[in-house]
């Protein structure tokens, strides 16, 4: 990886810690939707290989796993006993393996937690972070993006959520953002010392913050150590998203989330903002105005839009969001002086439950 980060400075990318936020600035919401590529470089992969891998996951995850497919992704979480997400998921299929993709800064100690209860299970747990042929994520979007592609696949995945296999990687299609496909490409260091300098000859050149700035415009929420078993999955929709299953058997903290479903339990959901602050983090807490004394939210994930400020997903009441959208200004960053935040239109409805 020290290679494939030299050749990304060679190629104008600037960042801190092993990862390349921006070739030159952050990129802002016209220019994905026009089209980008992306290094991803802040998720992890685990891989769980095995005859008894999708039964011991399908018992541990909020999605069924057992009848995932070759050329199937899904969005999974992972809760406490409480029904707290510990971690968000991404998960796929190969011939060899299932693999989980999650926020790299929690994979060590969660891997470390689903090993404990693999018990008698056949199912091995390993780091597949740096293998070859996952050492290098791509994450490409934008209007462009199916034309720059199909330079290097005859198919793409027909609908989000679509898995190709191809000898030049995995590409796996994800959640529409800004009114067009989004992708993540996996492959070696060495293949995207070839592809990546052609996808940005007619891609906009982002880094990490891209992606996440996709992400956050897909409305798709991943757990970060910031904020670890701060939300039961409905609050951040992750059921919207299809990353639980109410049919599937049990797991931790299943009987919690199946009571926040059907007794009416929440009041909370996630919606799209943006603000004037680049001091925003996934975790602060935000406030109304009307109620100073105590939090509406909190950030679930935030990226620089290019624009001076921020956009991000925030968890909050379903009364805030309410108020917030008819009273500009009246949802604030960290107290109720704070900056405010504007809210924008989700992708997607948020079919606020009767909670």
């Amino acid at each position: 990886m020290d290679t494939w980060n030299h050749f990304l400075v060679e190629q104008g990318g600037r960042g801190r810690d092993g990862r390349i936020d921006d070739f030159g600035a952050a990129l802002g919401v016209d220019q994905l939707r026009a089209g980008f590529v992306a290094p991803i470089g802040d998720l992890g992969l685990i891989a769980i290989t095995g005859e008894d891998a999708a039964s011991f996951l399908h018992n541990q995850l909020t999605n069924d796993v057992e009848h995932l497919t070759v050329g199937e992704a899904r969005l999974a979480g992972y809760c406490s006993p409480k029904g707290r997400l510990m971690a968000t998921f991404l998960m796929w299929r190969s011939a060899e393996a299932i693999y989980l993709e999650l926020a790299r800064d929690i994979q060590a100690p969660l891997q470390k937690r689903l090993q404990m209860f693999v018990m008698r299970a056949k199912a091995k747990l390993a780091d597949a972070t740096l293998d070859a042929a996952n050492e290098v994520m791509l994450g490409i979007g934008g209007a462009k993006a199916d034309a720059a592609l199909k330079a290097w696949f005859e198919a793409l995945p027909a609908k989000p959520y679509g898995v190709v296999q191809h000898p030049l990687g995995t590409l796996i299609r994800l959640a529409d953002a800004l009114g067009a496909p989004r992708y993540q490409w996996l492959m070696s260091a060495a293949d995207a010392q070839t592809v990546f300098p052609a996808l940005a000859a007619t891609l906009n050149k982002g880094g990490n913050d891209a992606w996440h700035l996709a992400a956050v415009h897909a409305g798709v929420p991943q757990v970060t150590a910031a904020t670890q078993e701060r939300f039961v999955p409905q609050m951040i929709n992750f059921e919207l998203l299809g990353g639980v299953n109410f049919k599937k058997g049990c797991y931790p903290g299943q009987e919690i989330v199946a009571r926040s479903q059907y007794l009416g339990k929440l009041k909370r959901r996630m919606t799209l903002a943006t603000l004037a602050s680049l001091d925003a983090k996934a975790g602060d807490e935000v406030f109304l105005v009307s109620e100073p004394e105590q939090p509406c939210g909190m950030l679930v994930n935030v990226a620089p839009n290019g624009a001076g400020g921020v956009d991000a997903l925030v968890e909050m009441k379903l009364a805030a969001i309410e108020q917030g959208q008819l009273e500009a200004g009246s949802v604030r960053l960290a107290s109720a002086g704070g900056a405010p935040l504007r809210l924008l239109d989700m992708p997607y409805a948020l079919d606020p439950l009767e909670l």
